[in-house]
């Protein structure tokens, strides 16, 4: 799948390979969206009449990814019931940590045995994208260089990233390279929760136990192989309770 096109291309390339596999982010604790998670896992928070882990199923589906492997942690049976029951049209595979929580990192170094795709897309549960003028994941994968990149992160701008309270993540350089925002500044991006990436940011030494996926990312910055890609449509971080009719009222004007 290596590719030369440049990561900030708008214009999705139709003969693009879309990752046939996905990892979905689902085992965290949620205690920010508390009380909607006293009795059930964030994933399963609605919004706009849908639960969040659907509109991101609903997403992958459509872009023709055949298998998500979702971790599961907190309220485990209540998600697992939900993707045997509730869900059609893709194949499930669980990545359970029910004995511990590895948090994003640890989470997808567990999953890769079940991760048979490389690259794989990896999608955070908690969020909400609506796809722009064009396909959001067809975007990424269009922007996918096999040859330079290991990590491929999605990102909107700061001025669009709705419900979100931050200072921004990023810098992008014109060719694509990600840099960190530093301490007490602004950046211009938001990571969205989506990313592509390679099996070889898992190479080499990785920490035991819970870990965070920016320790990843940290080294393919350092390489020059984190590239950014931006997000053409709508994006909402659903983060609070007071977030979710904030999105649905703009999910209303679209």
């Amino acid at each position: 799948m290596s590719r030369t096109k440049a990561p900030l291309a708008l214009r999705p390339d139709p003969m693009a390979e879309i990752p046939e596999v996905a990892m979905v982010m689902a085992a965290g604790l949620g205690k920010r969206m508390r009380p909607l998670t006293a009795t059930r896992p964030k994933p399963l928070v609605e919004v706009a009449g849908r639960a969040l882990l659907d509109h991101s199923l609903d997403r992958l589906r459509a872009a023709g990814v055949r298998k998500a492997v979702v971790n599961v942690h907190y309220l485990p049976d209540a998600l697992e019931a939900h993707l045997k029951y509730r869900v059609e049209g893709i194949e499930i595979a669980i990545s359970d940590e029910r004995a511990l929580l590895l948090e994003t990192g640890g989470g997808l170094v567990k999953a890769l045995p079940l991760i048979d795709a490389d690259p794989f897309l990896v999608v955070n549960s908690d969020n909400l994208w609506i796809d722009g003028p064009v396909d959001t994941l067809r975007l990424l994968a269009s922007a996918w260089d096999d040859a330079r990149m290991d990590a491929l992160l999605l990102l909107v701008p700061l001025a669009r990233a709705n419900c979100h309270a931050g200072q921004g993540d990023f810098h992008m350089s014109a060719a694509g390279t990600l840099r960190r925002r530093k301490p007490g500044a602004v950046a211009p991006f938001v990571y969205t929760g989506i990313q592509m990436v390679s099996k070889r940011l898992f190479e080499g030494d990785m920490p035991s136990g819970p870990f965070s996926t920016n320790i990843l990312w940290d080294r393919a910055i350092e390489a020059g192989r984190c590239f950014g890609a931006v997000h053409q449509g709508l994006w909402f971080d659903i983060g609070a309770p007071a977030n979710i009719k904030k999105a649905e009222a703009l999910l209303g004007e679209a």
